[in-house]
């Protein structure tokens, strides 16, 4: 008989990395190997549909728990407000008997842990140590998160990304379009702010490159982000698309030339992964997991966080040079290949799950 699994996940449409993570889950391997039971506990959406969808999710996973009794509860979660709504998840798990993993997609460690007040660390400590295991999405996190829990509680599992062996073919026997993409929410945390400033110093060298910002953040950052770009007069090379899905997202990620991500704080992030996987060269910034998948000189640039003359720098040296952008295209594609495949991936959390089926066992 298949073990039972409970992965409490958002909604399919939310925007995030998160919901990217977990949008290879449905129909893969780990379907066939587990009988897996979704509970959705996050919408996008106003107030009141955020406060339904999670107060539905919370009597769904009660029904679960009495009835279909899983074996192992998976929660995906972040900090801030994701940290909350998870919270009687893990608190009616633990009630349960059930061991809990937690996966922490989260981005921003000082603002949810180190700077919060004792009150809230202590909170913080009390839930996470309710959890059998936490997964992080790289070494650095582990670190990170071993200041809230035993290291030995914590594990790595790292995002994943699908290969797109057509997209790096096409790529490869085609000119460059000097077009740059940005795939994500439109925000200071991305860093977003800096980006005009950087497209004002490639248009300098590069006269007809194009940055497409295809995402969404809150209205108050977009019409920011928006404002920068008209202060530096660059209105006319950049573009923003929205949030892209499906066709428009695999059009966008086949057409560019360069894959650009100025983060200030990440995790493991699922853009630069999915854009690796159609042989993007990356530019990007050196925090979280991002310099485990982004090799300096090899698949792209990874430079300081706010220093926007090296990322308009590394930008121009891969759109006006054919060959280092075409065996950075190949080295994107290498990487993944190696180690960051979907199959490896749920390869992991599969090991993982047979590992707390085992310890139980035991007890």
């Amino acid at each position: 008989m298949k073990k039972k699994v409970c992965m409490i996940v958002q909604d399919k449409m939310v925007k995030g990395g998160i919901a990217a993570v977990i949008s290879g889950y449905y129909g893969s391997v780990l379907e066939k190997d587990y009988d897996v039971t979704y509970v959705e506990s996050y919408k996008d959406g106003g107030k009141i549909a955020k406060l339904l969808k999670g107060i539905q999710g919370y009597f769904h996973f009660a029904k679960v728990l009495l009835i279909n009794r899983p074996d192992i509860v998976h929660i995906h979660s972040s900090f801030g407000p994701s940290f909350y709504r998870k919270l009687p998840f893990i608190y009616m798990a633990s009630w349960a008997k059930v061991p809990i993993i937690n996966h922490i997609h989260g981005a921003d460690f000082d603002e949810f842990y180190v700077n919060a007040s004792e009150r809230k660390k202590s909170l913080i400590k009390k839930v996470y140590n309710k959890c059998t295991k936490l997964i992080a999405l790289s070494e650095e996190w582990k670190e990170r998160l071993s200041q809230i829990v035993p290291e030995s509680e914590i594990i790595v599992i790292e995002n994943y990304s699908v290969l797109h062996e057509d997209a790096l073919t096409e790529r490869l026997a085609r000119k460059s379009n000097h077009t740059v993409l940005f795939l994500g929410e439109i925000g200071r945390r991305k860093g977003c702010y800096d980006i005009p400033t950087v497209v004002a110093n490639v248009v300098k060298d590069v006269p007809d490159v194009k940055f497409i910002l295809a995402g969404a953040g809150n209205a108050e950052d977009e019409r920011a982000v928006k404002a920068l770009v008209e202060e530096c007069h660059v209105e006319d090379h950049v573009v923003f698309p929205g949030w892209v899905r499906g066709e428009q997202k695999d059009r966008l990620l086949r057409d560019a030339d360069v894959f650009f991500l100025p983060s200030y704080n990440e995790g493991m992030p699922m853009s630069v992964l999915d854009a690796m996987g159609y042989g993007l060269p990356i530019v990007s910034t050196n925090v979280g997991g991002i310099p485990k998948i982004v090799h300096d000189g090899e698949n792209g640039m990874c430079v300081t966080t706010g220093d926007v003359e090296s990322m308009a720098s590394s930008l121009v040296s891969l759109l006006t040079d054919e060959r280092l952008r075409k065996e950075a295209a190949k080295e994107s594609v290498s990487i993944v290949r190696r180690g960051y495949s979907l199959e490896t991936h749920l390869q992991l959390i599969e090991r993982l799950y047979e590992d707390i089926k085992n310890d139980k066992n035991m007890e």
